[in-house]
């Protein structure tokens, strides 16, 4: 009998951080990526035209394509700012991928990166700077 209470304890326990360490990235969390896009080390301003667009991808720190189905949601910059606000997300692995213009040519730029934001900054803003190449 004794055991039996033994078990069911240590069953209780195995459930529980089980259920903790299944955490998955994505919608319906507290945190937000503040992601910038650079070429050559210079801010890319989101034109009104042509806003740049940040694509994430959940769960996962490798390059998943670069064709927007490819993604699990998206993220369109505000006209005139330097910053895509991607806001409401959950904690975990997320791969960025940025498209945009940069307007020394006009060249199309793109870029991405594997970023894992800690259990610590789920309720926070996490800035992210992505490079980006023609």
């Amino acid at each position: 009998m004794k055991n039996r209470k033994y078990i069911s304890y240590l069953l209780v326990l195995a459930y529980c951080l089980l259920a903790l360490s299944c955490h998955k990235s994505g919608p319906g969390g507290e945190m937000m990526l503040m992601i910038t896009p650079q070429h050559h080390g210079n801010n890319i301003i989101n034109h009104i035209g042509w806003p740049d667009t940040v694509f994430l991808k959940y769960n996962t720190d490798e390059l998943p394509g670069t064709k927007p189905s490819d993604y699990d949601t998206y993220f369109v910059g505000t006209p005139r700012q330097s910053d895509i606000e991607c806001d409401n997300l959950k904690w975990g692995k997320y791969y960025v991928y940025v498209v945009g213009v940069d307007s020394s040519g006009p060249y199309r730029v793109t870029g991405g990166l594997p970023v894992n934001v800690k259990r610590s900054q789920r309720k926070s803003m996490v800035m992210i700077t992505v490079p980006v190449t023609e």
